[in-house]
């Protein structure tokens, strides 16, 4: 590349100062936009500028209707809160953010019955089932977990390994317990089967529905059939059988608390919740007389009314 004279340095340096068009003696482009009217356009400069475009005409300007442009169009503009993917450059700010329009603030305090979980109970379960495994080593490979045969028998031979005790299938593997993975209760479903449902009336199922959300706090959810039985009425995917609502976060706990600390105590007799209920894989199912429901604090006001 020449090195520009004495002169062009001059001349550039009082362009920059003034502001003023000249022009230019190098060989480098400038852009039409720049140029003020009136001035002639060197050879040098691209005229490719948008701002040389002409004006509409006043017909156009009187005749724009966007709202009208925007009904006609076939297919419709994304929302402004539309997710264009992670590398836009224009995202919505996140839930947790208190800029963001779906952010809800709080919790300022925690159920009782999950402070007790994260003072007492997480720690006693990590020093119960925690296995150390030292940094950069693997646990060992799991061994066969169905039985062999004796062989005590000829019809032993070319048989297969034996089912597990007490249950058609294996239960799922456990992971490895570490304070990342404690055990500890994610959510909570509540579900009624309704006998006099699938009758005509359905005054049966918006009682349960009603019940049902005063006692959890959340709405209820109807239950079609799975199945088509056409002695008791029951049509596939449209009879509806039960109500359900499913739980987490602080209705879980208010009710699970509720549960234990107020209806289990007044029931008569009451010898607890069966050891066996569960599928030894961290579920566990348990049910409620219907005079037992009777004794929600919720259920109980509307009998002393």
């Amino acid at each position: 590349m020449a090195v520009p004279s004495a002169s062009s340095r001059f001349s550039l340096l009082v362009a920059k100062t003034r502001f003023t068009c000249f022009r230019c003696q190098w060989s480098a482009h400038r852009r039409a936009s720049t140029a003020r009217s009136g001035i002639d356009i060197s050879e040098d400069v691209v005229p490719d500028s948008s701002l040389l475009t002409p004006e509409p005409s006043l017909d156009i300007v009187q005749t724009w209707d966007p709202v009208q442009r925007s009904r006609d169009r076939r297919k419709q503009l994304p929302p402004s809160r539309y997710y264009r993917g992670p590398l836009h450059p224009h995202q919505p700010p996140p839930v947790s953010s208190p800029n963001s329009r779906e952010f809800i603030p709080g919790p300022f305090s925690l159920p009782r019955l999950q402070q007790t979980y994260t003072s007492t109970l997480a720690p006693d379960l990590l020093s119960l089932l925690y296995t150390h495994h030292p940094p950069g080593t693997l646990p060992g490979p799991v061994g066969q977990r169905l039985r062999s045969w004796d062989d005590s028998s000829p019809y032993h031979k070319n048989r297969g390994l034996r089912p597990p005790k007490g249950r058609p299938t294996l239960p799922l593997l456990r992971r490895p317990i570490t304070f990342r993975n404690i055990p500890r209760l994610e959510k909570i479903v509540v579900h009624h089967v309704i006998r006099d449902a699938s009758k005509r009336d359905s005054s049966y199922l918006h009682v349960a529905g009603m019940v049902l959300q005063a006692i959890t706090n959340v709405r209820a959810t109807v239950s079609r059939a799975k199945h088509h039985i056409s002695n008791f009425g029951m049509v596939k995917d449209k009879t509806p059988m039960a109500v359900s609502a499913e739980l987490r976060g602080e209705d879980m706990y208010y009710f699970l608390s509720k549960v234990v600390d107020v209806v289990m105590p007044r029931i008569k007799e009451y010898k607890g919740v069966s050891g066996g209920s569960g599928d030894g894989s961290g579920n566990l199912a348990f049910g409620l007389q219907a005079s037992a429901v009777g004794t929600f604090p919720e259920v109980e006001v509307n009998y002393d009314a």
